[in-house]
């Protein structure tokens, strides 16, 4: 069994052929975010002695929301946070959550950001401790490691506001991301970007920890903001550009 902790302590399950189910854990009970599925997350749990508090739901997608119904079934108890505008696309949640809205879990608050764009009602949780202790978001499908999610329903505004929000927040900030697609993204953004020196090191140092079966992410807002392109945009005209640009390029 790990040792208990007492302060923020984040594991990543790989599943399927890129997502990322993040684990949070504190003493004995974990949080889990975006289940796409539930077998690898329950054994994980079982082995390790934890038992599940809450489940985050950033959206509706099912390779996000596949694994919630049978890991509630195996730990009646646990919550499930989701979007109250999502209510017929998750259909299980226990606890409703809005935009700015504010609920606590592990001794943590945890504030609910609406960020539109990859779908409509998409919703990204943030973390934080009194004093800068640690500031964590968990941004779904919007926020990538060097890149964003798809428009899938929403509009190029709407991703283009929802990034200004994250990108407005500490910049010590730990992202985690649902998805492994750093490696792709930094190599799209040399494309573009041939001489940036922070994505040239960065994408040097991610593709090591690949090659030791270790995951890129977390990332910080930080290093997002030296190595991401679309949070380097100004306006929507050059995201709608970048973010084209990105959907018909061929790695």
């Amino acid at each position: 069994m790990l040792e208990k902790k007492s302060e923020f302590t984040i594991y990543p399950i790989p599943v399927l052929q890129d997502n990322i189910v993040w684990v949070w854990v504190h003493n004995c009970n974990a949080v889990v975010v975006d289940p796409s599925v539930s077998g690898p997350v329950e054994k994980w749990l079982l082995e390790k002695g934890f038992s599940l508090e809450a489940i985050l739901q950033t959206h509706h997608h099912d390779d996000h929301i596949g694994g919630t119904q049978k890991l509630i079934k195996r730990w009646p108890d646990a919550k499930v946070v989701a979007s109250k505008k999502e209510l017929k696309r998750i259909p299980f949640q226990t606890l409703s959550v809005g935009d700015n809205d504010i609920f606590y879990l592990m001794d943590s608050k945890i504030k609910v950001i609406e960020v539109n764009g990859h779908t409509n009602n998409h919703i990204a949780f943030y973390i934080s401790k009194a004093n800068n202790k640690y500031n964590i978001l968990f941004p779904g499908d919007t926020l990538f490691g060097g890149g964003c999610g798809r428009l899938l329903e929403g509009t190029p505004f709407q991703m283009f506001e929802s990034l200004y929000k994250l990108n407005s927040l500490p910049e010590n900030t730990k992202i985690y991301p649902a998805h492994e697609y750093t490696e792709n993204n930094l190599k799209w953004a040399l494309t573009l970007e041939p001489n940036n020196i922070s994505i040239i090191e960065r994408l040097k140092l991610i593709q090591i920890k690949l090659q030791r079966g270790m995951s890129s992410l977390p990332s910080t807002l930080s290093e997002e903001r030296k190595t991401n392109l679309f949070l380097k945009a100004k306006n929507v005209e050059q995201f709608k550009v970048l973010r084209s640009h990105k959907d018909n390029w061929k790695c």
